[in-house]
């Protein structure tokens, strides 16, 4: 997979990005490493022996974040059947974490793990080579110039 279709499975940014000058390719990697975390977490504290249900719920909630983030700003135009792909990526994530909660299991989470971990180390290894792309993926949420949060 060429580092130019992978980030063009992002959104060219046309405002400043929240962590401006950094390597974009570095912050999806810390995104996916976010999100694998906050998917274990998840995990760990949906045992009802051990688990502390308020960190739970937070994991819960900052997983589905993450995704949020990672899929609302993908670009379909430009990133072609990567984009549609890593959004089917996200959406299965989300999915699982969604009948996981109201199941209260852990299976499907585990498993969406295993499929995003994958992914995680292929953005680590072009992070570690100091790949450039030339499209920028938009890590803050899609806003106009000029708007604030």
């Amino acid at each position: 997979m060429s580092v130019k279709k992978m980030m063009e499975a992002y959104t060219k940014s046309d405002h400043t990005n929240v962590v401006e000058g950094n390597d974009p390719v570095a912050i999806v990697a810390l995104l996916f490493d976010e999100l694998i975390r906050s998917m274990q977490d998840f995990v760990k504290h949906s045992d009802p022996k051990t688990g502390i249900p308020e960190t739970k719920s937070r994991q819960f909630s900052r997983s589905l974040t993450i995704i949020y983030a990672l899929q609302s700003n993908l670009n379909f135009e430009d990133g072609g059947d990567i984009a549609d792909n890593l959004f089917r990526l996200y959406e299965y994530g989300r999915q699982q974490l969604l009948q996981d909660w109201k199941e209260k299991t852990i299976d499907g989470s585990q498993k969406a793990i295993a499929a995003l971990d994958e992914i995680r180390d292929a953005w680590h290894q072009l992070s570690r080579q100091g790949v450039q792309p030339d499209m920028q993926p938009n890590v803050q949420p899609n806003m106009q110039k000029g708007e604030s949060e």
